[in-house]
């Protein structure tokens, strides 16, 4: 009967032993581990009701993740932006138009472990203008809007002439913003013309931008509405990236290049198509370009003639500020006619949209 019962007693013990190893204490005396964290993601699309199911075109969406409070949070929207949150409740704007499907991606730390959810979304983000110049005052161009590059040296293409902020080079007149180039000796070089940019004035990263313009005649002039990375001041070029959205040279004529540089894709290996209209420089034309995170498309008349895939391989991904000219020779520019005395680059135009 005795030997009965200490065989009944072992298993008895043994048991005891596991339960106890179950509740998290352990031979070494160590913490247990935090319980596992489930993570759920609710959202609120702003504006939604029956009629617009995916918002009201604000983009405005509103987040609660649980667990709210304790932990740390790191988010993805989906549309490039990404937030350290302090909290489970937050809200991010989207920007791109139209009606787009994103899948936002939560990360919460409980301090041992990283734990993750996912969530599809679908956002309705209505057109609108962000920025804009019209062009309507006569007079020097608005100095809140823009500046100027200035001086020669040849630009890095061999260019000839001398950007100036001089009235005789620029200036809005009947609507219109005109950029004369003109043959004349000028501080040492043999033609003048104006260069504008937005730079330290405003800036934006993917959207719209649409310029309508009527380009200049004559052999020799290279008239371009273009965009460049605004961390040029620290990476250089060409790794800042930049964006031609239109370039013409009057060597040939209604050639319009829609053009992208980036490291490897420099001077004339750049990353261009073109595209044939009509009286480039005798009538107005709207040219276009469509930035988003996984495309960049070209057009001219609302013409499609490039389409570039965007992606994080490449600098088109961060802020680009604005850039309006009008070189003449150089590198790409050739030959200037012997006979040019002046041409006028106008510009109806410039409007950013989201």
């Amino acid at each position: 009967m005795k030997i009965l019962k200490k065989i009944l007693i072992l298993p008895i013990l043994l048991l005891g032993s596991l339960i106890g190893c179950s509740s998290g204490d352990s031979n070494d005396g160590t913490a247990p581990n935090t319980p596992t964290i489930n993570v759920v993601i609710n959202t609120e699309v702003v504006g939604t009701t029956t009629a617009m199911p995916n918002g009201d075109g604000s983009g405005l969406v509103k987040y609660t993740v649980t667990p709210s409070s304790g932990v740390s949070y790191k988010v993805d929207f989906g549309d490039g932006e990404t937030a350290e949150p302090a909290s489970g409740i937050f809200s991010h704007t989207y920007t791109e138009s139209g009606t787009k499907s994103y899948e936002i991606k939560v990360t919460v730390f409980n301090g041992l472990k990283y734990y993750t959810a996912t969530k599809p979304i679908t956002v309705f983000v209505a057109t609108k203008e962000i920025w804009g110049d019209e062009f309507n005052v006569d007079g020097a161009p608005d100095t809140n809007k823009w500046g100027y590059d200035l001086g020669a040296g040849g630009w890095g293409n061999n260019e000839p002439q001398y950007y100036t902020n001089r009235p005789e080079n620029v200036y809005i007149q009947g609507g219109y913003l005109k950029i004369k180039t003109i043959k004349e000796n000028y501080l040492g070089s043999t033609y003048t013309s104006a260069r504008l940019k937005t730079a330290g004035k405003y800036s934006f990263k993917y959207g719209k931008i649409e310029f309508r313009a009527k380009l200049p005649a004559g052999a020799g002039t290279w008239p371009a509405l273009w965009m460049l990375g605004d961390n040029i001041g620290t990476v250089g070029w060409p790794a800042c990236g930049e964006i031609d959205v239109m370039e013409h040279v009057g060597n040939q004529l209604n050639k319009i290049f829609g053009t992208l540089h980036y490291s490897g894709r420099s001077g004339g290996n750049g990353d261009s198509s073109t595209t044939i209209i009509s009286n480039a420089t005798t009538e107005f034309h709207t040219y276009t370009l469509d930035w988003r995170a996984d495309s960049i498309k070209f057009y001219v008349d609302n013409q499609l003639f490039k389409t570039f895939t965007n992606s994080a391989s490449v600098p088109f991904n961060q802020n680009f500020f604005i850039i309006m000219n009008c070189a003449i020779g150089g590198n790409f520019g050739g030959a200037i006619d012997p006979n040019f005395v002046s041409s006028i680059f106008e510009i109806d135009y410039v409007r950013v949209y989201n």
